[in-house]
């Protein structure tokens, strides 16, 4: 295995608007805060048209290069807020983006980590050199007040399995929503054309993804005609409760999120397998932190009737083990990249593979960890952690990103051959 000398960190300088009021529907408004509302409201209403103008001008001097197409974010906050409180359009449009900036906040999405990433070969692959493939690497962001939403970054690997990451974005945005939001209703998403998949950020929207949008698994899957869909199973964190939800795209530009239902769906790290398997969908699933299962299902959206596959077995893994990602269609079988907790809540990485016909057979198993946190990676958020939500096979090599300590990803590369080898 080889440690790669790249370091993704988090860059507080990386900044978003969200709403200062998130309450987009009044019944999900507490009565204090409408009254909050209405009383800033009637102090922007009562200020002179010179004053407000000035106001203005100092905003878009102060935020204008902090934000893309600024004024348009302004005047749809200030449309939503209209609405929610029932005003009478304002004839000042001074006026009505000074509304939307009163009820807007800037929000550093990546001010704390940059972690947990999941890998997957880019819609694109246009312009390469020979053996070289682009990828699409989704990242958790996590800020203020410990809220993680999905952002994305991009590269190529090389025959030789070294790495180029695309320079991040120097704007983020987040999407436009194309559907109503209500609790846990399925609901779409656009970012506007032009945007660079860098910029990307898919930030909390529903009551039930309100502290968190967690630990997204991408999986590229291709369907028995042949037609390619990107996936992703995430956590959707409430504050109080988790609740598994998938998102589905086609071009990284136009998202649509559905919850997860089904006897099966009751914890953390769900992770769909690449195409079907029998004429059925297949989903790793965990229900209760020691062992790993298989659930098959007809509906993408439905998983019941789970069948346990791996238990925790070596010291490393007693308190807790679990899937980093979507398995990998090997000609040896399906390579399922696991976590195990041991002694020190101690996170480290390891391996199992399935039968390709029998998911829920397993074959082989490394008996111990095939990474662990070394030196600074054992310094962050969380200490002595590494972890990944995914990672690739490309020309013989495990491309495999990971997270060090809940704070920053690096990446390792490991021969898949001396992988399955070392498995008993």
């Amino acid at each position: 295995m080889v440690r790669l000398p790249i370091l993704i960190e988090p860059d507080a300088s990386r900044v978003i608007l969200r709403p200062f009021l998130s309450a987009l529907d009044p019944r999900d408004l507490h009565r204090s805060d409408l009254l909050r509302a209405t009383r800033l409201i009637d102090r922007i209403l009562a200020m002179d048209t010179a004053t407000v103008e000035a106001e203005m001008a100092t905003i878009l001097d102060d935020f204008g290069t902090r934000h893309a197409d600024l004024t348009t974010i302004l005047t749809e906050r200030y449309a939503q807020i209209r609405d929610l409180l029932g005003l009478e359009d304002d004839a000042s449009e001074a006026r009505r983006l000074l509304i939307g900036a009163f009820f807007s906040n800037e929000y550093s999405f990546q001010s704390t980590a940059l972690f947990n990433p999941s890998i997957v070969p880019h819609p694109d692959q246009a312009g390469l050199d020979a053996g070289e493939v682009r990828f699409v690497m989704s990242l958790r962001a996590t800020g203020e007040g410990h809220i993680s939403s999905i952002c994305f970054s991009s590269g190529i690997v090389t025959a030789a399995g070294t790495i180029r990451l695309d320079p991040p974005g120097r704007l983020a945005r987040t999407p436009r929503r194309s559907t109503a939001v209500r609790l846990a209703d399925d609901y779409d998403v656009t970012f506007s054309p032009g945007t660079e998949l860098g910029e990307r950020v898919i930030f909390p929207i529903t009551q039930q993804q309100r502290n968190g949008i967690e630990d997204a698994r991408l999986v590229r899957f291709v369907e028995d005609d042949g037609n390619v869909s990107y996936f992703a199973t995430y956590t959707a964190y409430s504050g109080r409760e988790i609740a598994p939800e998938m998102l589905r795209t086609d071009d990284f530009r136009r998202f649509s999120f559905v919850p997860l239902r089904g006897d099966a769906v009751n914890n953390k790290g769900m992770a769909l397998f690449p195409r079907r398997i029998a004429g059925r969908y297949v989903m790793l699933a965990r229900s209760d932190g020691e062992t790993l299962q298989v659930v098959r299902s007809d509906d993408l959206h439905v998983w019941n009737d789970a069948t346990e596959i791996l238990a925790a077995a070596e010291p490393w893994e007693f308190v807790q083990i679990g899937n980093c990602g979507s398995p990998i269609e090997l000609p040896e079988g399906w390579l399922v990249i696991t976590h195990g907790v041991g002694a020190m809540r101690r996170y480290c990485i390891s391996a199992a593979l399935l039968d390709l016909n029998d998911p829920s057979r397993m074959i082989a198993r490394l008996r111990k960890p095939m990474l662990t946190a070394i030196g600074d990676e054992r310094n962050g958020y969380v200490p002595n952690v590494v972890y990944s939500c995914g990672s690739m096979v490309h020309e013989g090599q495990l491309i495999l990103p990971y997270a060090a300590s809940d704070t920053a990803t690096r990446f390792a590369v490991i021969p898949v051959a001396s992988l399955i080898d070392a498995m008993g």
